[in-house]
Formats: structure tokens, C-alpha cells, sequence
């Protein structure tokens, strides 16, 4: 029972945490662990609350918490020693387009099979009372689930509005879980690459891809090279087929800060920096004040006339006032 108001106090203390304005936190963050705090946005409270709670909680600064993981024996890259000795990872993935279709039909076949029914039945007896209070949180626990909070207007205004504008919120809260499903499956892919392909080391496992694009051919194209490469890890030897393997640049730091005082934005990481520098948002800033400062450099040009031109310029324009005044006096 302690142990579970333990864990309970810990995520409390992470979700008040949250609740705090992300620039205040990251000032905060960055005074105890400026290391750790380089490598946030102040736009990720989620991440910056949590290295804040591991230092209030054990007095130790997060990135110093990572440094002593990867430093253990069988550490690397990826952080501490893994758990099993040996092991290889199996990837199964497919054409973006076949995956979307599929994704798509996953979608509808979990309506098909009573999706909104257990939505339906969620809602009423844990979200309804907390809506009503105004106190529903959909960043949290298993509220924040893909599947849920998509259907949020369709779900507090069933039985409440007409069936024309109950049908539109349904098809609304339908693509929209479509959307962050591939979304979310978009960020898989990017993971396996980002945490095992793109950080080569003896400690990262090897990854064999199995492509599943076409069903038909599972059994030679996934099944056989699976059970082959598994058989071969038992048996201690190479498998035949090569682990995959993606072009890296080791220079390249993921985590760097850069600040954008023409955008006034804060980037993180050497890619999101050089994309951003090419971005159609910061190549209008910099158009922009390249404008404005062409515009001052020539008002700073225009004041600095010389005294003889000065006095042609004032007489020139008292001769032309003069004749507009008699020209309105005729």
C-alpha cells in the first residue's frame, strides 16, 4: 500500500509540476541541471517536469543520473546495460501508402466491432462527471489514449443537438482518429530509426528488417527469415541476411540548442536547425528585416545632406510654397 502512495505522490508531483508555465520551469531546470535544460524546449513541460522531479527526488541532477546509466558496464547510446545479453530486434514494416490503407481499415473494423459503444459506456462512468466540473484532462493516464479524446465534442453533445450535427461531429471524431493513428505509427518508424539505426555502437542490438508489404508472400518473406535469424541468435551464429544499417552523421548532435532571435524561437538538435534556417517562416523574417534595415540605411542617407544642398532644398521649397499661395489667392 506505501509503495503505491508512493508511486502515486511521484506522478501527482509531475502532473502539478506540469500545470506551471513551461518557460518557468525550463529557468528553474535550467539553474539545477543547465546540461539537461540545453537539450529541452520550454515547450516540452512534459520532459522538463520530469528531469525537475528527478532531482527534487533524489537530489541529483537528471543528466547526471544518465551519465552514471551510460558509464555502468554494457552501457552506450541507448543508456544502461540491457537487460538480456545478445539480442537482436525484428522490424516489421511496410509501404507508407499500403500502412495508411491498412491503419484506415483497422479503424473501422474496431467501429465495426463496437468502438463507440465502449466509448459511450468510458464516458459515462469516468469523464462525464469531470466534464461537468470542467476538470476532464486529456494529458494524463489512460484519458490521453488514442481513441478517446478524438471523440470529446461528439460524445458531451450526443442526444443534445441534431442528428445532422451529431452525424458530422461522429465522421469528424472517425478521420480524426485515422489521422493521429498514422500519425502515431509515422512516429514509431521514426523511433526504430532514431533510437537503434542512427546510433551505431557496440551496444546497440542489430536490427533485420522483415518486409510486410504484400501478405501473400508471409511465409518466404517474413515468417522463413525470421525463424532463420531467431535459429541462428540460439545457436550463436551470424544469420545470413545483413542487419540493416543507415547512413549517420556523427557529428551530428540531436540534442544541440540554438536560438532564433529573427524568429525568436528556440530550436533543438542540428537537423530541426539546419531545416528551420531554410523554412519559409524564418526566410520571411530575415526578407523582412533585411527590408527594414535597407529602409534605415537610406533615411540615415537622406539626413546626412550637406549644408549648401540643405539651403538649395529650402529655397526651392519656399520658392514652390510661395507659388501655390498665389496660385489659391487668383
Amino acid at each position: 500500500m506505501s509503495q503505491e502512495m508512493g508511486t502515486e505522490k511521484r506522478v501527482d508531483r509531475k502532473v502539478e509540476l506540469e500545470k506551471e508555465d513551461g518557460y518557468v520551469l525550463h529557468k528553474r531546470l535550467s539553474q539545477v541541471d543547465p546540461e539537461m535544460a540545453a537539450k529541452l524546449h520550454p515547450h516540452d513541460k512534459r520532459k522538463v517536469a520530469r528531469s525537475l522531479q528527478v532531482f527534487e527526488e533524489t537530489g541529483i541532477s537528471h543528466s547526471e543520473f544518465l551519465h552514471r546509466q551510460h558509464a555502468e558496464e554494457g552501457g552506450g547510446p541507448l543508456g544502461g546495460p540491457l537487460k538480456f545479453p545478445n539480442p537482436c530486434i525484428l522490424w516489421l514494416y511496410a509501404d507508407q501508402t499500403v500502412l495508411d490503407e491498412r491503419l484506415d481499415k483497422r479503424v473501422d473494423d474496431m467501429l465495426t466491432a463496437g468502438l463507440l459503444e465502449e466509448l459511450r459506456d468510458f464516458h459515462r462512468r469516468y469523464n462525464q462527471k469531470s466534464i461537468s466540473e470542467n476538470c476532464q484532462d486529456y494529458q494524463h493516464g489512460i484519458f490521453q489514449s488514442i481513441g478517446f479524446k478524438e471523440f470529446h465534442e461528439y460524445l458531451i453533445t450526443e442526444g443534445k443537438c441534431t442528428p445532422e450535427t451529431s452525424n458530422q461531429l461522429l465522421k469528424k471524431g472517425i478521420e480524426a482518429l485515422k489521422q493521429v493513428t498514422k500519425r502515431y505509427a509515422r512516429k514509431q518508424n521514426r523511433w526504430v530509426k532514431n533510437r537503434f539505426l542512427s546510433r551505431p555502437g557496440p551496444s546497440v542490438p542489430p536490427v533485420y528488417g522483415l518486409e510486410v508489404s504484400d501478405i501473400s508472400k508471409w511465409k518466404e518473406s517474413v515468417l522463413e527469415p525470421a525463424l532463420d535469424i531467431v535459429q541462428s541468435f540460439i545457436q550463436g551464429h551470424k544469420p545470413a541476411v545483413a542487419p540493416m544499417k543507415m547512413p549517420f552523421n556523427e557529428t551530428e548532435n540531436k540534442r544541440s540548442y540554438h536560438m532564433c532571435d529573427l524568429c525568436d524561437r528556440i530550436i533543438i538538435g542540428d537537423r530541426e536547425w539546419a531545416a528551420h534556417i531554410k523554412s519559409k517562416s524564418h526566410l520571411h523574417q530575415l526578407k523582412k528585416r533585411r527590408r527594414l534595415d535597407s529602409d534605415a540605411v537610406n533615411t540615415t542617407e537622406g539626413q546626412s545632406i550637406s549644408p549648401d544642398c540643405d539651403k538649395e532644398f529650402k529655397e526651392k521649397g519656399f520658392s514652390q510654397q510661395n507659388d501655390e499661395e498665389l496660385k489659391s489667392s487668383i
